[in-house]
């Protein structure tokens, strides 16, 4: 049907696989909840046909809108919002939940391709830069607040998008760097990493002191840097000290093993890895695995649901989901790429990043690689805000693709 020309069959296909699998999945840990995520993919499904048959510059024009809405809905979870699990970030409606972030990450999505799409906006101006920027801190700093650190950190998926606008990759570098240090120093004693610190700088310094200018500003900003990141050695176990008692010991959970908090903040991470473990090459069989239907591992329904996988479809299950969410991203990258629009392209590489920045940090914190923080696996995490989110997302991408493949410009 000529109609259908355009549609990425490749990329909704995969979405619809991973939505369905993921519903036989939190029907195995709980058939209610699984009955209950059926009836949010069918929500969305129905939301995401009204998106594919709607005007393709609707969201685009009404960016602004979106962004604003889900900034008032994020700071009406102070006065308004409902404590679950420790955070204030949910709203209650009777028996239903809902949670404004992810609908946020929606608003900030399109005020972000809407801004870098526009005609005056040049990364090298400092006036574009600073707005994109105050852009994607406003609702980040009113997520700090809540607190919701896992979403927080999805938020620097934004700066994936603008690198490939033309930001400079020195500024992820120095968030490496500042990341990497802080860890380091709360693994080994401050003063090893404060003289690495030093020796390195001096090296640097040495290899490079005929290429550059050396006058006051770089000699300041060197010095500065230095300054900085030795503070930040010797203050990262002041810093881990002041932490909630929850929070510090997830972090401590890298460096002591789960088994050092196996009563408290370990507890998920020790039967989450005995539950992948157990699973072997070929796994245990549907409903068949003996920590998932125990009800061993406290929300597996939803953040720890990879733990299922493994357990019951083993290491093959596990390997092919891995797969095919990389295929499904590495598309959404490959379309994003090929828009005519610089819109679409933005709109596809900042949702590409916060798909990739959730898929990465959930399986890193279910197999102990990550702090355990509260991040939902895309479409595979029980919770209708967060499916109906992504969904959203999903169609407005594939939307936006399916009229620039038809459009005659």
């Amino acid at each position: 049907m000529k109609w259908t020309e355009g549609i990425d069959k490749l990329g909704l296909g995969l979405y619809f696989m991973l939505c369905i699998f993921a519903i036989a999945n939190i029907y195995s840990v709980d058939q209610k909840l699984g009955e209950k995520q059926l009836a949010f993919f069918g929500i969305s499904v129905f939301v995401g046909l009204i998106i594919f048959f709607g005007r393709s510059k609707f969201f685009e024009n009404m960016a602004g809108i979106f962004y604003i809405g889900g900034v008032l809905l994020l700071i009406g979870l102070f006065p308004f919002g409902k404590e679950i699990l420790g955070q204030k970030n949910w709203y209650k409606f009777g028996s239903f939940t809902m949670q404004p972030v992810e609908f946020a990450k929606i608003g900030t999505t399109l005020m972000v391709a809407n801004y870098v799409s526009g005609p005056d906006f040049n990364l090298s101006n400092r006036r574009s830069l600073l707005t994109i920027l105050a852009i994607i801190a406003i609702p980040a700093v009113v997520v700090l607040a809540i607190p919701d650190v896992g979403s927080l950190l999805v938020f620097t998926a934004f700066f994936i998008a603008l690198y490939r606008e033309g930001l400079s990759g020195l500024l992820f570098g120095i968030g490496f760097l500042f990341a990497g240090v802080f860890l380091v120093s709360l693994a080994i004693n401050p003063i090893y990493v404060v003289v690495a610190i030093l020796v390195i700088a001096a090296g640097w310094i040495a290899m490079n002191y005929y290429k550059m200018s050396w006058d006051v500003i770089s000699i300041a900003s060197i010095i500065g840097s230095i300054v900085l990141l030795c503070g930040l050695a010797f203050g990262s176990p002041k810093i881990l000290e002041k932490l909630p008692k929850h929070q510090r010991e997830r972090i401590e959970v890298l460096f002591k093993g789960e088994k050092a908090f196996r009563d408290t903040s370990g507890y998920n991470l020790l039967y989450s890895k005995t539950a992948i473990g157990s699973g072997g090459i070929l796994g245990k069989g549907y409903r068949e695995g003996s920590v998932t239907q125990g009800k061993f591992v406290p929300e597996q329904e939803t953040d720890y649901i990879f733990c299922t996988v493994g357990e019951e479809w083993g290491f093959i299950g596990s390997a092919v989901l891995v797969l095919c969410y990389m295929v499904y991203i590495g598309r959404i990258y490959y379309l994003a790429e090929q828009q005519k629009s610089i819109f679409n392209r933005v709109f596809g590489y900042c949702f590409a990043s916060i798909l990739l920045m959730h898929f990465t940090i959930n399986l890193g914190m279910v197999m102990g690689l990550f702090p355990t923080v509260g991040i939902p696996l895309p479409y595979f995490s029980y919770g209708g805000s967060s499916l109906l989110a992504f969904s959203i997302m999903t169609f407005i991408f594939f939307k936006l693709n399916y009229a620039d493949k038809n459009s005659l410009v």
